[in-house]
């Protein structure tokens, strides 16, 4: 199964630094239009079409002060997913197993964008088009609401939630890790293969508020 090519979104966006003080603010407004329970129900219902980047950024790193917020966390069901990814063609009766543990895999872990891509790529196979344009279209948002947060220099590291999401980052932007480095105190460095169109030898994460928040609910 070909997963779905995010590469052409992943391109240097306007760099907005991330305020956690001011997103744990709005995020815990019940006023505010970034109320993390109403981003979050509007997220998981499908309802999100007018989303917007503020929208995902908030819903992203608002996620960090949410009492369930585990960055290791790994979903019981994605190996239930894996049976049917590895198949050149899957049946409309593999394409609903796949739908249904892939959605439970993301109520596990909402931001995996492995299973984000199973779970459009089911969407897809059952041409359920209008819900499949919408999750692509908020996969991309959320790539590049993470994407805006720095240029992957180590002076604008892009900063990050979950470790995977490194990789991620990597991946879409059509590299290939090759090393891992803590290059100091939440400040982590992916070495890639070079590429002869590209003089990137390696981009930069800042995981601090990560760690911080890990360590402080017994997370290692």
């Amino acid at each position: 199964m070909m997963a779905i090519s995010l590469q052409a979104s992943a391109q240097k966006k306007e760099l907005i630094p991330v305020d956690f003080n001011r997103v744990k603010s709005v995020t815990s407004n019940p006023e505010s239009r970034f109320y993390y329970p109403k981003l979050l129900k509007s997220y998981i219902s499908f309802s999100y079409n007018n989303f917007e980047r503020e929208d995902m950024r908030n819903l992203y790193y608002g996620y960090i002060f949410q009492e369930d917020y585990n960055p290791y966390r790994q979903s019981i069901y994605a190996d239930k997913v894996e049976e049917y990814i590895y198949k050149k063609e899957l049946t409309r009766e593999e394409c609903d197993s796949l739908e249904h543990y892939a959605d439970l895999s993301l109520h596990d872990n909402m931001f995996d964008f492995e299973q984000l891509e199973y779970f459009a790529y089911a969407l897809k196979a059952k041409k359920k088009h209008t819900r499949y344009e919408i999750f692509r279209k908020n996969i991309r948002l959320l790539l590049n609401a993470i994407m805006t947060s720095g240029d992957g220099t180590k002076e604008h590291p892009w900063v990050v939630i979950c470790p995977m999401h490194e990789y991620d980052i990597v991946n879409f932007l059509g590299f290939k890790a090759i090393d891992h480095e803590e290059i100091e105190d939440g400040i982590d460095y992916v070495k890639v293969e070079k590429r002869d169109d590209s003089k990137a030898e390696g981009f930069y994460f800042d995981v601090k508020k990560m760690l911080e928040e890990g360590r402080r609910k017994g997370y290692e």
